[in-house]
């Protein structure tokens, strides 16, 4: 059964801006995948009105091993009486933002049956999603979860498909409890954290601090050959070559050393391989959490220079780029 009956995919949510800029635009909504707004139906309407709702989740029982396919157990039907979250296995990454974005597996089971509606081990292939696009328990569930863990979470229907009317397709019924059972692979971080790394001489300066970054440009030449120099090195998970990235950045002229690039303010998202070949080459293996430095010669910048952003042809580029999620593209 489709997972995106819950939860919205990332390539659904965001796409790729067409030009060569490391920049990327969302153009869609994952709303419109997630239940929509509309008035909650009156208890007296549920199939399990008359169950007395638990108040703790003592009594599900889950067992196998984080990152394989768990088995539920528990008493039907059940009734949470409000979304409630065990950690089954904690990790030690960093915590789920509420506006954030996961890369998570995850099984979904029906309360009131006992049944398994969804899930995303049988394809192998974890999904990537906005804690802001998805149903209310899924979001107040897994906000501040760390990276590493697995997660057991119960929703009522309130916080489920109740304002959607149910889901038929997936067997659910208005005032249907959902449980599921979450492992947390990756989770997106607000800015980069870590260890501050100390770069070579010669290299354009960066200043420090929390807000954005400024670049002075030495004088002198370029260098010949591309640098990608970390900044802070960040605890997340490496960049790989077919990754989803969400980043913040500046990028300046050498030649003028003006601002000429500005992704800082508004997080933006891209696939890398369709970005400029020196942020292909130069995030691969950099952390997520990370702050690095990019001096771009033309050939891995912009060849034959550009409008958007405004480079001259021959002109060498400098980014910094905050690494703030990557994920395996869907």
């Amino acid at each position: 059964m489709s997972y995106s009956r819950l939860i919205p995919a990332l390539a659904c949510v965001l796409a790729l801006a067409a030009c060569g800029s490391p920049s990327a635009t969302p153009t869609g909504s994952a709303t419109s995948a997630a239940p929509s707004a509309s008035a909650t139906p009156t208890p007296s309407a549920t199939p399990t009105a008359t169950v007395t709702p638990v108040t703790s989740l003592e009594g599900i029982k889950v067992t196998g091993k984080r990152l394989a396919k768990p088995k539920v157990t528990f008493k039907t039907p059940l009734v949470i009486d409000e979304t409630r979250s065990k950690v089954l296995e904690a990790g030690n990454g960093p915590g789920a933002l509420a506006d954030g974005y996961v890369t998570v597996h995850y099984l979904g089971v029906d309360g009131r049956t006992g049944k398994e509606f969804d899930e995303s081990y049988s394809d192998g292939a974890p999904v990537t999603f906005s804690l802001a696009q998805v149903v209310p328990g899924f979001t107040k569930g897994l906000t501040g979860q760390q990276a590493g863990s697995r997660v057991l979470i119960a929703m009522p229907g309130a916080d489920g498909y109740d304002s959607a009317g149910g889901n038929p397709d997936a067997g659910i019924e208005v005032g249907d409890t959902l449980i599921f059972v979450v492992d947390v692979i990756a989770v997106s971080v607000a800015e980069a954290s870590g260890k501050v790394v100390s770069p070579p001489a010669g290299l354009p300066t960066v200043s420090a601090g929390s807000g954005k970054p400024t670049v002075t440009i030495p004088s002198g030449n370029p260098p010949a050959k591309m640098v990608a120099q970390p900044l802070i090195k960040g605890s997340g998970a490496k960049v790989a070559a077919g990754d989803t990235i969400i980043a913040r950045y500046v990028g300046y002229s050498w030649k003028t050393g003006k601002l000429i690039d500005d992704g800082f303010d508004s997080p933006t998202t891209g696939q890398l391989a369709d970005l400029i070949p020196g942020w292909q080459t130069g995030l691969i293996g950099k952390t997520v959490g990370s702050r690095v430095l990019l001096v771009l010669p033309p050939a891995d910048g912009f060849p034959s220079g550009s409008n958007n952003p405004p480079v001259e042809a021959g002109d060498t580029v400098v980014y910094v780029v905050d690494l703030l999620f990557a994920s395996a593209s869907e």
